[in-house]
């Protein structure tokens, strides 16, 4: 085969998550923004979830072996450039993918902690929370906790900016590398988030609230963006800010949109991006078109 004929490859994103049967968060809102910002999804499912815009009815979880093995799949043939991490419900689970991030030296991993679903179910056990800080902080390049996970993880509640704050430097002094604490739960017209990464100033990022009932899936879509904008090539903070514009955007254009009778999803779609194309003898990314 002529060696010229492949040129090129996606920028490749991995979403290792829980599935969401109703398509509003997890694996399937992973692929929904991976897909919409030009980029290649592929998924490492760690539980599988009966859910609408209602609420969790059930979690069944996948052996850790079988997780293993879709990570192995994926990583030892497509190749991964940025990795999103999100339901991790159990510390068999969380080992697991400690083990495939040294053994395959993943990096741009953005772990999001998810603890507690849009309706309040609870999808992670203690045990789990102690093994994801311990295994998993130090190996990922930003942790994504909105304030109720944080707030888990810190042992006290947070309700105002400079409790963020101090929960963003626990976090940190409890081995993560960066952290942006999502602050879309305080009380405002005015949502506030904290960019925190170790010997930087706090970057505060401010906007309006978009009043819409539709935000299930709002962290899922965040995380996974960020780490779409990583493969991108995007600094982390630049690709902090682009995934939150983003998700902005894709609230705002799903707001007047009725999907199920409880909180529904975000407007994935609003405006995709043409699938990107890496060049595998420079790394340069353009859009198709441009090739």
């Amino acid at each position: 085969m002529n060696p010229l004929t492949f040129q090129f490859e996606y920028p490749r994103v991995l979403s290792i998550a829980g599935s969401d049967s109703s398509g509003g968060a997890g694996i399937q809102a992973d692929l929904k923004t991976i897909a919409a910002l030009g980029c290649y999804g592929a998924t490492a499912i760690t539980a599988l979830t009966a859910q609408n815009t209602l609420g969790v009815l059930s979690i069944h979880a996948i052996p850790p072996q079988m997780l293993t093995d879709q990570i192995d799949a994926v990583v030892s043939d497509l190749g991964v450039d940025a990795v999103k991490i999100g339901m991790l419900h159990a510390p068999d689970i969380v080992l697991a993918v400690a083990a495939a991030i040294d053994r395959h030296s993943l990096k741009n991993v953005v772990l999001d902690p998810v603890m507690v679903a849009t309706s309040g179910a609870v999808l992670i056990d203690h045990p789990a929370i102690a093994a994801l800080v311990r295994e998993l902080f130090g190996r990922a390049m930003l942790v994504t906790p909105n304030l109720d996970e944080a707030a888990l993880l810190v042992a006290r509640p947070l309700v105002s900016e400079q409790d963020m704050l101090g929960a963003a430097q626990q976090l940190l002094e409890m081995g993560a590398q960066a952290v942006l604490l999502k602050g879309g739960h305080l009380p405002g017209d005015q949502v506030s988030d904290l960019l925190l990464t170790p010997g930087e100033p706090p970057h505060w990022l401010r906007g309006q609230r978009i009043a819409s009932a539709n935000t299930h899936g709002t962290g899922c879509t965040l995380s996974s963006a960020i780490a779409a904008q990583l493969a991108l090539g995007l600094d982390l903070r630049t690709a902090v800010h682009a995934a939150r514009d983003y998700v902005r955007a894709a609230i705002a254009a799903g707001a007047v949109v009725r999907t199920g009778a409880g909180s529904g999803p975000l407007n994935h779609g609003f405006a995709p991006q043409l699938m990107r194309l890496k060049r595998l003898d420079t790394g340069l990314i353009s859009g198709l078109d441009s090739v």
